[in-house]
């Protein structure tokens, strides 16, 4: 894509219509910066918004549109394309039904293909229920593998990604004991792959700096705990250094992130997902953003969920959206080389 003149086009996925994702859309564009960084617009549906808008008494106004290109991306009102005809009265907040998976399905496709047809320049999207995408009939683990099926994207990799820090892992949502026999060094060497040439076309970062987490405690202590370090992880890092990228590891996760939040590293490689989730939560609880690596398109998400136990009470907090909403335009200018933009984008998102 050439250069454009205009802040980007993001689209805005509404998420699980019985969680948090209508509030905390109609609380991020509350603040004027989202306007500042790009053109959001939503993708949901017309109803729920509006009777969300309603109870929270935001002061927005809801301008219901058809296509991005329609958009009036003007704060103190919110462009809504309605992909959806649900029935606000019959909803329940934290009880997703198979009307309300399709939904969210839809929201999601819609904005990857408009994505892919460079409609729109990014993606950020609210959370979704995996098992309501079950019942509506989509046999997949959530949001990131429904983004690389729709793409037809192979290599792809999770990131979450702070001011702070960064993480990126091998595997995603694969069960504890599972994680060993899931490793190899293909994957891992794609990850740090990826993973740098994310850090370099999507965070400006000419010259990134990564380490790789050891599975094992202590790193294996030289084969005592587990042999998964010399004999998968190691052959990994060291293809990754012939390949000109700047690796090291792999260290025990118990010093690892206390070194990475100093700034020694510009992300950690880990090997599954709650080795990395864990220190990055209780550091970027509020502010995290997830983002998917390797794909053609621009993606950012919260790194929370439906919040099925507070939604519909006008508690949530929109920190973690507002962020993803940041670096989706942040992304997509460093990516699709927009230009004569006057907006200055934080360094840290």
């Amino acid at each position: 894509m050439k250069g454009v003149t205009k802040r980007p086009i993001i689209g805005i996925t509404m998420g699980d219509p019985v969680g948090i994702g209508p509030e905390i859309i109609l609380k991020a564009f509350a603040e004027e910066s989202v306007y500042e960084v790009c053109r959001p617009i939503v993708l949901g549906d017309i109803a729920v918004m509006m009777a969300t808008n309603q109870w929270l008494r935001s002061g927005l106004r809801i301008s219901p549109v058809d296509t991005p290109e329609a958009g009036l991306y003007q704060s103190g009102s919110i462009d809504v394309i309605g992909l959806s005809d649900l029935d606000y009265g019959q909803l329940q907040y934290g009880h997703p039904t198979q009307k309300t998976g399709r939904a969210m399905v839809v929201y999601v496709t819609q904005g990857i293909d408009w994505a892919m047809e460079e409609r729109i320049h990014g993606l950020a999207t609210c959370p979704i229920n995996k098992l309501a995408m079950h019942v509506a009939g989509v046999d997949l683990d959530g949001h990131t593998e429904l983004l690389a099926q729709r793409t037809k994207t192979s290599d792809y990799v999770m990131m979450l990604a702070g001011s702070r820090l960064r993480v990126a892992l091998v595997t995603i949502h694969v069960p504890l004991a599972q994680v060993p026999g899931s490793l190899t060094t293909e994957a891992i060497f794609k990850t740090i792959r990826i993973t740098k040439d994310a850090l370099r076309n999507s965070f400006g970062i000419s010259a990134p700096k990564l380490a790789v987490a050891a599975l094992n405690p202590h790193a294996g202590e030289n084969g005592l705990f587990g042999d998964e370090e010399p004999r998968v992880i190691l052959p990994a890092i060291h293809q990754a250094a012939r390949a000109g990228i700047d690796v090291s590891g792999p260290y025990p996760p118990d010093t690892l992130f206390y070194l990475a939040l100093k700034g020694t590293w510009d992300a950690v490689i880990c090997m599954y997902h709650d080795q990395g989730l864990i220190p990055f939560k209780m550091v970027h609880f509020s502010d995290g953003v997830n983002t998917t690596l390797g794909l053609p398109i621009v993606r950012t998400s919260v790194d929370h969920g439906t919040a099925y136990d507070i939604a519909g009470k006008g508690k949530a907090d929109s920190g973690s959206l507002v962020a993803a909403v940041r670096m989706a335009a942040q992304h997509a200018i460093s990516r699709m080389g927009m230009v004569t933009l006057t907006l200055t984008l934080p360094c840290n998102v």
